[in-house]
């Protein structure tokens, strides 16, 4: 059975309230298994995603559609360990990570 997440589109709703994603470059800090990262990544121009959980990474990689793989990059990493250069991110995304 395929797990739904957000079906009814809140949360995805309440983000695009927050923040216009289009062509942004995002840094998504705790991504998790990518559950909100698909909901917004279409609309950005690239999303650097870092979550620390190792096997969460890795589920998110495996699940990333082909259309998105050139955009979105997940990698193992604690809020304290991110290491981006200065102006390389134009918005920072950071949910359901405490």
């Amino acid at each position: 059975m395929a797990r739904v997440v957000d079906a009814e589109g809140a949360h995805l709703a309440a983000i695009f309230r927050a923040a216009d994603f289009r062509g942004q470059r995002v840094l998504e800090i705790g991504s998790g298994e990518g559950r909100l990262t698909w909901g917004f990544a279409s609309h950005a121009a690239s999303v650097l995603a870092f979550d620390p959980s190792e096997e969460d990474v890795a589920t998110a990689r495996a699940r990333c559609a082909d259309e998105l793989r050139q955009k979105v990059r997940f990698e193992v990493a604690s809020a304290e360990e991110i290491d981006v250069p200065e102006g390389s991110v134009d918005l920072v995304f950071f949910s359901w990570s405490l």
